[in-house]
Parts: C-alpha cells; sequence; structure tokens
C-alpha cells in the first residue's frame, strides 16, 4: 500500500518526484481518478478545488477521471477506482468523506484497491486513514463545528491504519490560526501521535514504512 498524505497536494517538485517513484512508471501512461467529495461538504467560495484539479491534471495523465463518492452504486464506484493507477482524494471536510465511505459501504473495496495502486491525499483525503478520525479527536483539534455540520456527534474510522493523527496546513497563510503556538496547545491535550505538515510536505508510507518527504516544514508530536 502507497500512500502521499499531503496537507497542500503536489505544490512542488519533490511530491511530484515522490509520486511518480511510488508509481513507477510515467504519469502520462497513467490513469488517475479525482475524488473531490470531501469538497461538497464545504461552503463558499471553491475555487481552491479547480486550482487543485487543474494541477493534478496539469501532469499530463493518459487519463484524469472524477468521482463522486456519493449517489453512484457500489460496484460502479470501485470499478472506478479500480480503473485507476492513481487514487487522488482532495480536500474539504474529513469526516464527510470518512462517512461518505463508510455510509456506502466502501472501506472494504477501497482498501482493496490500494494494495495495488497509489493514493494521494490533499488535506481532508490525507487524513481519513487515522483510527483516531473520532469526534474524541475532533474536539482534541477544535475540529468539532465541522463534524457537527454533517448532523453528527460521533464517527467511525472508516480504515483505522495506524495510531497517528495527521493534521495538514501548519503556518499556512490560509489558515493562520494554525502556527506553532497552536501546535503545542494541540499536542498537549492529544494522547495520540499527531503529524503536523505544512502545505509543502508530505507523509509518505510505503509498504509500511512511514517517512516525511518536505520541501518545507513539519514536526510529529509526541
Amino acid at each position: 500500500m502507497d500512500l502521499l498524505l499531503t496537507a497542500g497536494g503536489l505544490r512542488n517538485g519533490t511530491l511530484r518526484e515522490a509520486l511518480r517513484d511510488m508509481l513507477g512508471k510515467p504519469f502520462e501512461a497513467a490513469n488517475v481518478v479525482y475524488v473531490p467529495t470531501a469538497s461538497v461538504a464545504e461552503p463558499g467560495d471553491h475555487s481552491w478545488l479547480l486550482a487543485d484539479m487543474i494541477r493534478v491534471r496539469g501532469l499530463g495523465w493518459r487519463e484524469f477521471d472524477v468521482l463522486e463518492l456519493n449517489g453512484l452504486p457500489r460496484r460502479t464506484v470501485l470499478d472506478r477506482l479500480l480503473h485507476a493507477d492513481v487514487i487522488h482524494a482532495g480536500g474539504g471536510n474529513q469526516y464527510h468523506l470518512a462517512r461518505s465511505i463508510t455510509g456506502n459501504g466502501l472501506a472494504d473495496g477501497f482498501l482493496e484497491a490500494l494494495e495495488s495502486r497509489v493514493y494521494v491525499g490533499l488535506s481532508a483525503g490525507s487524513m481519513i486513514f487515522s483510527q483516531n478520525l473520532t469526534a474524541h479527536s475532533a474536539d482534541v483539534m477544535g475540529d468539532t463545528a465541522d463534524l457537527h455540520a454533517l448532523g453528527a456527534t460521533t464517527l467511525e474510522p472508516p480504515f483505522g491504519l495506524f495510531d497517528w493523527y495527521l493534521k495538514p496546513h501548519l503556518n499556512s497563510p490560509d489558515f493562520p490560526e494554525r502556527d506553532d503556538a497552536w501546535a503545542d496547545r494541540v499536542a498537549a491535550r492529544a494522547d495520540f501521535p499527531v503529524y503536523f505538515i505544512d502545505d509543502d510536505t508530505a507523509v509518505r508510507v510505503r509498504d509500511g514504512e512511514v517517512d516525511v518527504v518536505s520541501e518545507g516544514r513539519w514536526r510529529l508530536s509526541p
């Protein structure tokens, strides 16, 4: 299972090269499926979504598919995932993305697809693999409002692969409150490990091994 879990997407050459290495062939010889599901739970201007889709499309794929996880038959969704060489899940509300996977019975099939494909996450798309994606972690992170916005108070992690949690956008101009002092406060409250990563960083999981690729800043607490 190969995962490239970014905060800001494939923004720099280091992250793009990491993906190319994980894929093992040129982008123009591969299919990508872009999953925008997390974004639809976010209100307001979605220019950021369009910008990221254009960035990903600009890598020159043989085929660029867009797949919403809700509203289609389960088999159709899984077949579209299996048709891709790279599954790219975009940003937005991580709780909506997680609930879309569990609510549509996709978790097992999604994991099966990932056994032989590369997964790229952006922000919310990177946060769904932790066993600590729960209402408790929402409280720790200050994200409870994002869960309640869905009319939910509980959450089942769709995959539960890792005990660590990923929190994106450290020192991001789009999230000015997420500075080092904020990360210190979150880390003091968390009873689980947290990767805080900036928008030029990714946590890479390859064959069970975890490391970080970055042109920016990150920290692991504790």
